[in-house]
């Protein structure tokens, strides 16, 4: 018989460590996400704008508000961090830094780069 270690019977969370490179994987899926949710109110805030200019004060006032400022650095964020992940998986589908640390620094640079968006933006916007 095979001797095997017992498996856990419950998983702690708190002491799962994942690689970089998996931070950026659930990075894009949720930036992602966050954009196709992000679609229906920034079409209704061009439309909104569009409509004269009682509805472009209404569309910029409201993305003047603390909710339009949180709205446009998420958006800003998961824009930036989807296009940063999705030019890092082109890349690889290109067999370009396929070797586990290139993989690893390429990760390290996307998720730096989508980070370094978010705080210009949150500057920028607040």
């Amino acid at each position: 018989m095979i001797d095997r270690k017992p498996r856990p019977v419950y998983l702690d969370l708190r002491r799962i460590r994942l690689p970089v490179t998996a931070w950026v994987s659930l990075g894009h899926r949720v930036s992602g996400v966050f954009l196709f949710l992000a679609l229906a109110p920034g079409l209704w805030l061009l439309q909104r704008a569009l409509e004269g200019p009682e509805g472009y004060a209404d569309a910029r006032a409201w993305l003047s508000s603390a909710a339009g400022r949180l709205f446009l650095v998420g958006l800003a964020w998961s824009l930036a961090h989807h296009v940063f992940a999705g030019l890092r998986v082109l890349l690889l589908d290109l067999h370009v830094g396929v070797s586990l640390p290139q993989a690893r620094a390429s990760a390290a640079v996307s998720m730096g780069l989508g980070i370094a968006v978010l705080f210009m933006s949150l500057v920028l916007l607040w």
